[in-house]
């Protein structure tokens, strides 16, 4: 492929190797012929220029490299002193890089041979695409220039290849790597990967921001990124609507304070640049990111771009503030405490897929608070995990009583939370010691059975999420308990009541197959190779246990389970609703608390239809018309109420309105008992506006409150209600904005508010003048 006549001949081919690696030099030209001419030697550690030798980091493996580059030609050319080595310019493309890893360094800089030194070596795809196709770069290529011309198309700009066309290539490498993961399941959140995907697409939507797009457009990208790799990635065409709702989705969610962290910024910087320093305080930069959402890495580029840098240790100084500040009002506390150890040998061997009674032997013993923890060699009792709840159960011997209250895991041991049935904490301990731990544990059987006809339960719900919705529903949390079952799933939208309700038919149809439940293990690769579903970011080892449902369900699953659906016996979802952007969550019962839900709720409807005395097929229609007429009995009274308000409104807007042009302001100040009632005053005092911008302050709760609101016509003329609540804000302390024709503002100081409406006129003027010289 390099020595391909057309585009990548030999002639066009150089290598570099360090200064003194004699052995690498005579290899390329004593043994593979390549011509001194077109060799060069880089490089001189001893002087700090590391070109050409590799290394970790200031200590560890390292060693010379060799790299073979590709001139583009003399048209690359950035100057007289253009060469390898001597300029940072595209002309000298490197294709290929084969680093000798033969050293290790320490802390003094001393390098000793490795005992088994290497070659890492490796090969940029892309750059021998961008070689073969003649193209400049990798951004030129088939494989992104694509999204490139889409993107040029989005935001009606030229792309061009020098700097001002870097926010196009960010973009483009963005939304191909975010189309990606999307399609493997992950999901945008604040921690772990789904932040990372969070700081790529915020990266990408600011960028946007430079190119003059402000509404969410990085979704409609998707199709690009879809068209060019579904021939070698065919399951992102399957998943395409669903990677772009994801993604608009955030950059909704993002776009509400993109531009006022922006706005902050420039601030910022503004302040900085005044005070004759370049670093943006690491205190400000926490705050763009705990208010507007900035991740680090976004400031840090957008200090760059204007010579500036940013307080990265005073960033993470106040980070580790906030921790500590949420640690220390959290709701739990974490308490280390010593173990007693009882008896040695393995521990923590689950038994209880097979048993629900077995002898045990207590390997250690805890006093924690009011409970005892114990740790068994074996135990049938299922601790926490997977979603699953712990058992509860009793542990006894001829000289001891104890209750087991929960049961959970830490690591690789099930801890059993328990109480004496009767004594105390050391009596029990005591009688452990002399017993020495031999127990017999029995769980409760009913709440296991339970909770085992719950998870089952939980599994088929997926399958009839995923089978109702598409393939792109994935656990993003559970919890199965004895009385209920939750199941939190990947969707972007509220699931309608007829999905619902072919949901649930679909769980019952499995119920009612009576289908047989399996479980086997398989190797992690195998599981994935049958199309078993696992939990997006979970753990698992090299050998998984699978929980098999018919030809229906096949999960990762090391839950407790019933042995066929039919066990199950009924399946009753309760509720539907969004946790999270982009995560829905189910609520179902099953079993004795579905049949008791269910009769409870046909009681409900019996009353009903008794009290309003139509059949309970007509329950609906009834109420619908019902609930009409009592909306327009309210419409009516407060109609009646406010007849009087509207005429002192209209009076207030005669005389208290000042002219300004050919409209007129109102500022007024006013007495009300709620914020409704004060909404309720701007909207009729909009009404009785003719053409003009009325403004409303008064106090509630020591607070100053103002309401702005602007005719139709003077919006059209560029004013806006949000800019001038803003603007009045700053005079009483506080902060504004919302919509072109109202907007609500705050703020702590009630001494300025009859300055802040004196000062009415001159803002609208003010913002009038800037709007007509645009």
């Amino acid at each position: 492929m390099h020595q391909d006549q057309r585009v990548c001949s030999k002639e066009r081919l150089w290598v570099s190797v360090y200064k003194d690696d004699e052995q690498a030099y005579n290899i390329w030209t004593d043994r593979i012929g390549f011509p001194r001419q077109k060799m060069v030697r880089l490089g001189d550690i001893e002087a700090g220029d590391e070109e050409n030798f590799w290394s970790m980091g200031d200590t560890g493996p390292c060693g010379p490299c060799s790299e073979i580059l590709f001139d583009q030609g003399e048209e690359m050319r950035c100057g007289p002193d253009c060469a390898i080595g001597r300029c940072d310019c595209d002309r000298y493309l490197e294709l290929w890089n084969l680093v000798f890893v033969q050293f290790e360094r320490d802390s003094d800089g001393k390098m000793t041979p490795l005992q088994h030194p290497s070659v890492d070596t490796g090969m940029g795809l892309e750059r021998i695409a961008a070689v073969m196709q003649g193209a400049r770069s990798n951004y030129e290529t088939d494989l992104l220039y694509p999204i490139i011309l889409e993107i040029q198309e989005i935001v009606e700009k030229p792309y061009t290849p020098d700097e001002t066309g870097m926010p196009f290539r960010v973009i483009a490498d963005h939304v191909r790597a975010l189309t990606f993961a999307l399609n493997d399941g992950a999901i945008p959140s604040n921690e772990g990967r789904g932040y990372v995907l969070r700081r790529i697409l915020r990266r990408a939507s600011r960028h946007g921001r430079t190119l003059g797009i402000e509404e969410p457009f990085i979704f409609k990208l998707v199709g690009s990124v879809v068209d060019v790799m579904e021939d070698a990635y065919p399951e992102v065409k399957q998943k395409r609507e669903y990677i772009a709702l994801v993604i608009k989705n955030e950059e909704e969610r993002f776009g509400e304070t993109l531009g006022q962290g922006l706005e902050i910024f420039e601030k910022i910087a503004d302040q900085v640049r005044r005070s004759g320093e370049r670093v943006i305080p690491g205190r400000e930069a926490f705050r763009l990111y705990d208010t507007y959402g900035f991740p680090l890495d976004l400031t840090v580029d957008m200090a760059e771009e204007i010579g500036m840098t940013v307080d990265v240790v005073g960033f993470e100084s106040e980070m580790k503030v906030q921790k500590e500040r949420a640690k220390r009002t959290s709701m739990f506390e974490v308490k280390e405490h010593d173990w007693m150890v009882l008896s040695q040998g393995d521990h923590s061997r689950f038994i209880g897929y097979e048993f629900y009674e077995a002898p045990v032997v207590v390997r250690k013993m805890s006093i924690a608070g009011d409970e005892i923890e114990l740790i068994l060699d074996q135990t049938p009792f299922y601790g926490e995990s997977g979603g699953q709840v712990g058992d509860i159960g009793r542990l006894w011997s001829d000289e001891v009583e104890i209750e087991v209250i929960r049961t959970d895991r830490s690591n690789d041991a099930i801890i059993h939370h328990c109480k004496p049935a009767e004594g105390s904490l050391e009596d029990l301990s005591e009688r452990l010691l002399k017993g020495q731990g031999r127990l017999t544990a029995r769980i409760d059987v009913r709440r296991r059975l339970s909770a085992a006809r719950n998870h089952t339960a939980t599994h088929l719900l997926q399958a009839a999420l995923r089978q109702v919705l598409g393939d792109h529903v994935r656990q993003s949390g559970s919890l199965v308990a004895p009385d209920r079952l939750r199941f939190d799933f990947t969707h972007f939208s509220p699931v309608s009541h007829r999905e619902l309700d072919r949901v649930e038919e679909l769980v019952n149809e499995k119920v009612r197959e009576n289908l047989p439940v399996l479980t086997f293990e398989k190797p992690i690769d195998e599981a994935r190779s049958m199309g078993a579903l696992a939990f997006f970011g979970e753990k698992y080892g090299e050998v998984v246990r699978l929980v098999k449902i018919g030809d229906y369900s096949l999960e990762v699953c090391g839950g407790t389970h019933v042995g066929s659906t039919g066990e199950i016996g009924q399946f009753l979802l309760t509720s539907e609703t969004g946790i999270a952007a982009g995560v829905r969550r189910i609520e179902a019962l099953t079993g004795e608390a579905a049949g008791l839900k269910t009769r409870q709720e046909l009681r409900t409807l019996t009353q009903l239809s008794d009290i309003l005395n139509v059949p309970q097929g007509e329950l609906v229609p009834r109420l619908e018309k019902l609930m009409a007429r009592t909306r327009a009995l309210e419409k009516e009274l407060q109609r009646v109420r406010s007849g009087p308000v509207r005429s002192e409104v209209a009076t207030l807007v005669r005389e208290r309105g000042i002219t300004v042009g050919d409209f007129k302001v109102v500022p007024v100040r006013v007495e009300v008992e709620d914020m409704e009632g004060f909404r309720r005053l701007a909207d009729l005092l909009r009404e009785s506006l003719k053409s003009g911008v009325g403004v409303l302050g008064t106090i509630l709760g020591q607070k100053v409150s103002l309401l702005v609101v602007v005719t139709d016509d003077l919006i059209g003329k560029g004013l806006k209600a949000g800019d001038i609540a803003r603007e009045l804000a700053k005079i009483v302390g506080g902060g504004g904005g919302g919509r072109p024709h109202m907007a609500q503002a705050g703020g702590k100081d009630p001494g300025k508010l009859d300055e802040a409406l004196d000062q009415t006129r001159c803002v609208v003027e003010r913002f009038l003048k800037s709007v007509e010289t645009e």
